[in-house]
C-alpha cells in the first residue's frame, strides 16, 4: 500500500524549538494511515535564510534545529522561483498530500480546496483539519 505523503513547511519545523512539541510523535497520533514526511528543498534554503540573517537569536536556533528535523524527512529538489506557500499548496494537491503549516492564510487556503493540514493548537499539541 503507498504511503500517504505529509508535506512539512518551514515554521512547522521550528514549533519543537519554539514549543517543545515533537512534531514526530505528534503527526504519528494524528494519522491512522503510512506516511512519509517530505521537505520540499526551497523550504530548507528559506531554513538557512533565518539561520543566517535573523536578528532575533531564538529564531536563529529554531532554524537550526528545523535543519536538523528535516534530516528524518525525504527532501524534494525543486528549482523554482515561485512563492513557498504556491510550492507547497501545488505539491500537497499534485500528491494528496497532508500539509503542515502554522501559517493561518496558507492553512485557510489550503481547506478551501480540500488539502488536509496539520498545524500547532493552544502551543500544546498538533490538530488535523480535514479528511485523510
Amino acid at each position: 500500500m503507498a504511503k500517504r505523503i505529509v508535506v512539512l513547511d518551514s515554521n512547522f519545523l521550528m514549533i519543537p524549538a519554539q514549543f517543545k512539541v515533537d512534531i514526530f510523535k505528534e503527526t504519528e497520533r494524528l494519522l491512522p494511515v503510512a506516511y512519509e514526511l517530505v521537505v520540499l528543498s526551497p523550504i530548507l534554503d528559506e531554513l538557512k535564510r533565518i539561520k543566517e540573517s535573523s536578528k532575533k537569536s531564538l529564531e536563529r536556533k529554531a532554524a537550526d534545529i528545523a535543519l536538523n528535523l528535516a534530516n528524518n524527512c525525504r527532501v524534494i529538489p525543486l528549482r523554482t522561483t515561485k512563492p513557498i506557500d504556491e510550492l507547497l499548496i501545488e505539491y500537497a494537491l499534485n500528491n494528496k498530500a497532508v500539509l503542515c503549516s502554522n501559517d493561518k492564510n496558507l492553512r485557510k487556503k489550503a481547506r478551501e480546496i480540500g488539502i488536509p493540514v496539520i498545524y500547532l493548537r493552544k502551543k500544546s499539541h498538533l490538530e488535523l483539519l480535514g479528511y485523510i
